[in-house]
């Protein structure tokens, strides 16, 4: 594994309803991330991720599409210090 990096996004467009978080999931677990989803209550979908620096880019890449019946509208990325990593990749309510 190479560098790590550790981001935190808030997509935003039609993600809630679609199974984006279920999608992501596995999405993140291909890419063998750590971290967490979970759906906000103003219809976006929070994500926290950390992994390899290519592995991440290929994520958010993959966010931007989605699953079936996805809109991504923005996706607003935040990269954050490397911290507590969890042992696997969560949805979270």
């Amino acid at each position: 594994m190479g560098t790590l990096k550790h981001v935190h996004l808030i997509v935003h467009g039609r993600v809630q309803g679609v199974w984006y978080r279920a999608s992501a999931k596995e999405a993140a677990e291909k890419l063998e991330l750590k971290g967490w989803v979970r759906n906000l209550p103003d219809r976006c979908v929070e994500i926290d991720a950390s992994g390899d620096v290519d592995s991440i880019e290929k994520f958010i890449q993959w966010c931007y599409q989605g699953p079936p019946g996805a809109r991504v509208t923005t996706i607003d990325v935040q990269e954050l210090e490397a911290g507590v990593i969890i042992e696997n990749f969560q949805i979270i309510r």
